[in-house]
C-alpha cells in the first residue's frame, strides 16, 4: 500500500511512534510518505521505502500567524498527486486530521482514506478547551477510522467531545529488537563511579510531567541509599526542577543529559525509572524502560495502568504522593530479589503485549479495511468506500 503518515517532528511520544510505525511499515513492503514540518526526531536510519516530505509555511504580512494547516493540506494533496496515496494516517486530531480532511476534500472522488490516531493532549488538553472543541470533534468525526493509544484515552475522547463514531484502541509499541537490555557495565561505572543506585526520569519537562516530584522522591531515596538521578530531556520545567534539587541538597547527585537519540543504553544502566505525571494517555517512556528491564514507579493516571502491571513490572501510586513513591522506590532498590523479579517480568510483559510484531499488523488490517482491500482479499468483490 501507499501510506502517508503525518506527525510532529518533536521528541514527544506521538512523533516517535509515528516515525517508528513508518519504519515498520516500510520493512513490511509498504511505500511510506512521511509528512512533517521538519525531519522527525527518530528518522535517523535510511529506510528504502520511506520518502520524507517537508511542509514549508511561508510568512506573509497578511497572516498574523503562519497558516500551517493550509500548507500542510496543500502538501498532502501534492504528495497524493505524485504518489497516489491509499491512506493518510494523521497522528493528532488538530492540526493533522484537519489538514487530512481538507486534502481529501480537495482531491475528491478516489482520494485517500483518512485514519486518525489520538495520542493524548489533542484530547485531554486541547479537547477540554472551548476554543478547539468543535474543530477537534469535526476532524475526528470526518475521519474514515479513528484509533486511540489506550482505553483511557478512548474514554476521554467520547466523554469530553461530541464524537459520534467508534474509536478503536491500538496501543503504542516498540521495536523489541532495538528496545532491550544492553550490556552497560562501562557506562554504569561512569555514571555511578562509587556503585550508587541509578534512578532515571525522561520527559519533555512540562508541568504535566511533574518533574519536581521526581526530585522529591529522589531526595528521600538519597537519604537512605547512595544514589544518583539521571534526567533525560529538555523543557520549561527543567530549570525549576534543578533549583528544587539544589534547595533539597541533592543537586550534585543529579546528572542532566538533555535530549538523547539513543536512550536504551542509558536505561540499561538504570536501576529504577520514575514517571510521576499528572496525566499520561499512554506512557511510552515507562514502556521503553520496562523493555530494557527497568522496574518503574509511576502515577496511577490515564493509560499508565494499562502499560504497567501493578506489583509485577513496577508500582502505581496516587498522583503527587511522593512519600508512597519513595517507599516503593526504596522497596525495589533494597530488595535484590524483588528487583530481579520485576525486571524479568517487565521485559516479558512488553514482549507479550507491546512489540511491533503484535501491534503493527493491527494498523495494516485497519488500512485494508478502510480502503476496501480486506473485502477484496476475502472474496474479490470488495469495493473501495466512496
Amino acid at each position: 500500500m501507499r501510506i502517508g503518515i503525518v506527525c510532529y517532528p518533536s521528541v514527544g511520544g506521538s512523533g516517535i511512534v509515528a516515525t517508528e510505525l513508518a519504519a515498520q511499515l516500510a520493512r513490511r513492503g509498504h511505500e511510506v510518505h512521511l509528512v512533517s514540518s521538519a525531519v522527525p526526531f527518530r528518522l535517523n536510519r535510511f529506510e528504502e521505502r520511506i520518502r520524507f516530505h517537508q511542509v514549508e509555511t511561508p510568512t506573509y504580512p497578511l497572516f498574523q500567524e503562519p497558516p500551517y494547516v493550509l500548507t500542510l493540506a496543500n502538501k498532502l494533496v501534492e504528495v497524493h498527486r505524485i504518489a497516489g496515496l491509499d491512506v493518510i494516517h494523521a497522528h493528532y486530531a488538530v492540526p493533522h486530521a484537519t489538514a487530512a480532511y481538507l486534502a481529501r476534500e480537495i482531491i475528491g472522488a478516489g482520494g485517500p482514506r483518512v485514519v486518525t490516531t489520538l495520542h493524548g493532549t489533542d484530547i485531554t488538553l486541547m479537547g477540554a478547551d472551548p476554543s478547539f472543541t468543535e474543530i477537534i470533534a469535526f476532524s475526528i468525526n470526518r475521519s474514515d477510522e479513528v484509533t486511540a493509544v489506550s482505553e483511557s484515552l478512548r474514554t476521554d475522547t467520547v466523554t469530553l467531545l461530541p464524537v459520534d463514531r467508534p474509536v478503536r484502541v491500538i496501543p503504542n509499541f516498540l521495536d523489541c529488537a532495538r528496545w532491550r537490555r544492553q550490556e552497560a557495565g562501562e557506562l554504569r561505572r561512569r555514571l555511578a563511579p562509587e556503585g550508587e543506585r541509578l534512578l532515571m526520569h525522561m520527559s519533555n519537562f512540562r508541568r504535566v510531567k511533574r518533574p519536581w516530584d521526581v526530585v522529591e522522591v529522589f531526595a528521600r531515596v538519597a537519604r537512605r541509599l547512595p544514589s544518583r538521578l539521571i534526567l533525560v530531556g529538555e523543557g520549561p520545567e527543567l530549570a525549576p526542577t534543578l533549583s528544587l534539587a539544589a534547595r533539597l541538597g541533592v543537586r550534585d547527585r543529579v546528572l542532566v543529559l538533555g535530549n538523547q537519540e539513543e536512550v536504551a543504553p542509558l536505561l540499561s544502566a538504570a536501576d529504577l525509572f520514575l514517571l510521576p505525571s499528572e496525566q499520561e494517555s499512554f506512557g511510552l517512556a515507562a514502556l521503553e524502560a520496562m523493555a530494557c528491564g527497568v522496574p518503574v514507579v509511576v502515577s496511577r493516571t490515564g493509560g499508565l495502568p494499562e502499560v504497567v502491571a501493578e506489583g509485577e513490572t513496577g508500582f502505581l501510586c496516587r498522583v503527587g504522593d511522593v512519600e508512597t513513591m519513595a517507599e516503593r522506590a526504596l522497596q525495589i532498590l533494597e530488595d535484590g530479589r524483588l528487583h530481579a523479579r520485576l525486571s524479568a517480568a517487565a521485559v516479558e510483559w512488553v514482549r507479550t503485549h507491546f512489540c511491533a510484531e503484535r501491534v503493527v499488523p493491527q494498523y495494516e488490517a485497519l488500512y485494508r479495511t478502510v480502503t476496501g482491500q480486506a473485502a477484496e482479499d476475502g472474496d474479490g468483490e470488495g469495493r473501495r468506500p466512496g
